[in-house]
């Protein structure tokens, strides 16, 4: 027999303890073996720590607020997105996260692979 649907209500929604990166604040909504689901805020101007997903693909669909992720050699490449985009970012991409202007910004991602979903590193290399 397969496990049941479940649904997250919101407002209802589990407080699961899972890693932090510095600048922003997840959220685990579910965690299996090959894929993990949870909700990413970052307060407005902030911008998070280096770190990347192992070897997870992770999706993220912004809610609210405009998302800036850093990467690439010394982390001088970018992307910026708004409500209703959708990022990619390929397992192992050493990135950051930042709310751009005055408002914070709320993401939902979808992780799926395998292993530690955040590693906390000091930077990109050059």
């Amino acid at each position: 027999m397969s496990e049941p649907i479940q649904v997250f209500r919101a407002g209802e929604r589990p407080e699961r303890p899972t890693t932090q990166t510095a600048g922003m604040q997840r959220d685990e909504l579910l965690s299996l073996p090959d894929s993990w689901a949870g909700f990413v805020s970052t307060p407005p101007g902030s911008v998070s720590d280096w770190h990347h997903h192992g070897e997870y693909n992770t999706y993220i669909y912004a809610i609210s607020g405009r998302v800036r992720l850093e990467f690439g050699p010394g982390g001088r490449e970018s992307v910026e997105g708004g409500e209703g985009d959708v990022f990619f970012v390929p397992k192992g991409a050493v990135h950051r996260e930042s709310a751009v202007g005055a408002k914070g910004c709320l993401v939902f991602l979808v992780r799926v692979g395998h292993g530690e979903p955040v590693v906390n590193v000091d930077g990109p290399s050059s």
